[in-house]
C-alpha cells in the first residue's frame, strides 16, 4: 500500500475527490462518490460505539442521511467469521483474510453505494484496527497493507486513545469479564488475563501510533467524558461538512426542518432509485443486526 502522508493542516480537510489506498474496487467511478466516509477507531471500552450513535443522531437531526458499517457486519461472511472465532480454529493469516472478505463485501455493497447516493457513512472501526491486530500477531506489515489496499481513503479518521487500565475498568463494569481476543489470549496463553489485556492493548496502541504517522489520522483523548469527546468530534466533523467550526455543542438540535427533510429525501431517493450496483446496500438488513453489541468481540 502506498504511503499516504498528510500534514496536520490536511488531516481534517475533506478530500475533494475520493481515492483508494491502492488499486481499489474495479469499475468504481470515484467522482460519483459524493458522500463522506467518517471513521471512529478505538478498542472495546473506548466509547467508540457510543460516540458513533451520538454522531448518527446528531447528523440526522441536521438533515444528513447516514449509514453505519463496522467489523463483522457483512451479509456474506459475518456469521461464519463469528463461528470461527468462537472455536479459535484459524491461523493469523487466514483470520486476516476472513476479516478482509468481510470488509470488501461491505465496501462494495454498502459503503460505495451509500457514498454514491450522498450519505454520510459512519464506520465503527475500519482497516486500521484489522491491520494493527494482524501486525502485533506477527503478520508482515507490507503484506497486510497490500491486502487492504482496496480500501477507500476516509474523509476523516478519529482514534479514541484510552489508557489500558481505564479500558480494563470500563470493560469489567460493562461485561464483568475481559474479552478473549481483546486480551490477546490467542497470543499469550496465560491464566493472567488482566496482565495479558494490558500488554496487548499497549501493543495495539503502539501500532496505532505508527499508523497515525503513516495514514495521518487524528488521535482523540478518550479518557474524558462522553460529552467532551462528542463535542470535539462534532466540531471537527462540522468543519468537514460546513467549512467552519464552532457549530457543534452536544445540545445542538440541528438545522431547519424543511432543509433537513429535503436533504434526507434526496439522498434516500437516490439510493432507492440507484442502478443495479446500488441494490445490495439496501437488501433485507435490519438495523438491529448492525447495531448489535452482545456478540463475540469484533
Amino acid at each position: 500500500m502506498a504511503r499516504t502522508d498528510l500534514s496536520p493542516a490536511h488531516r481534517i480537510t475533506m478530500l475533494k475527490t475520493k481515492r483508494f489506498y491502492g488499486k481499489g474496487i474495479p469499475k468504481v467511478v470515484l467522482d460519483e462518490l459524493k458522500g463522506q466516509l467518517i471513521v471512529v477507531e478505538g478498542a472495546d471500552g473506548s466509547g467508540r460505539s457510543t460516540q458513533i450513535d451520538l454522531l448518527r443522531n446528531w447528523l440526522e437531526r441536521r438533515g444528513y442521511p447516514t449509514v453505519n458499517v463496522g467489523l463483522k457486519r457483512s451479509m456474506l461472511v459475518s456469521r461464519e467469521l463469528e463461528q470461527a472465532m468462537r472455536g479459535n480454529i484459524l491461523g493469523t493469516r487466514t483470520l486476516s483474510l476472513f476479516y478482509a472478505t468481510d470488509f470488501a463485501d461491505q465496501l462494495e455493497n454498502r459503503i460505495i453505494p451509500a457514498l454514491r447516493s450522498g450519505f454520510i457513512v459512519l464506520a465503527d472501526r475500519y482497516i486500521y484496527t484489522l491491520m494493527s491486530r494482524a501486525i502485533v500477531r506477527g503478520v508482515e506489515p507490507a503484506w497486510i497493507r497490500d491486502v487492504y489496499s482496496i480500501a477507500l481513503i476516509p474523509d476523516a479518521v478519529f482514534y479514541l486513545a484510552v489508557s489500558p487500565r481505564i479500558l480494563v475498568e470500563r470493560n469489567l463494569r460493562k461485561h464483568a469479564v475481559l474479552d478473549y481476543w481483546e486480551s490477546g489470549m490467542d497470543m499469550h496463553r496465560s491464566p493472567n488475563m488482566y496482565g495479558n489485556f494490558i500488554e496487548y492493548q499497549r501493543q495495539i496502541q503502539k501500532e496505532f501510533k505508527v499508523m497515525q504517522e503513516h495514514y495521518g489520522f487524528e488521535t482523540i483523548n478518550g479518557n474524558r467524558s462522553p460529552r467532551a469527546i462528542q463535542n470535539e468530534l462534532r466540531a471537527k466533523i462540522g468543519a468537514i461538512l460546513n467549512g467552519k467550526s464552532g457549530l457543534t455543542e452536544l445540545t445542538d438540535e440541528g438545522s431547519n426542518d424543511s432543509n433537513r427533510t429535503e436533504r434526507i429525501a434526496r439522498s434516500v431517493t437516490a439510493l432507492a432509485n440507484g442502478d443495479k450496483r446500488d441494490q445490495p446496500a439496501v437488501r433485507g438488513q435490519s438495523a438491529a443486526r448492525h447495531r448489535t453489541t452482545d456478540r463475540v468481540s469484533e
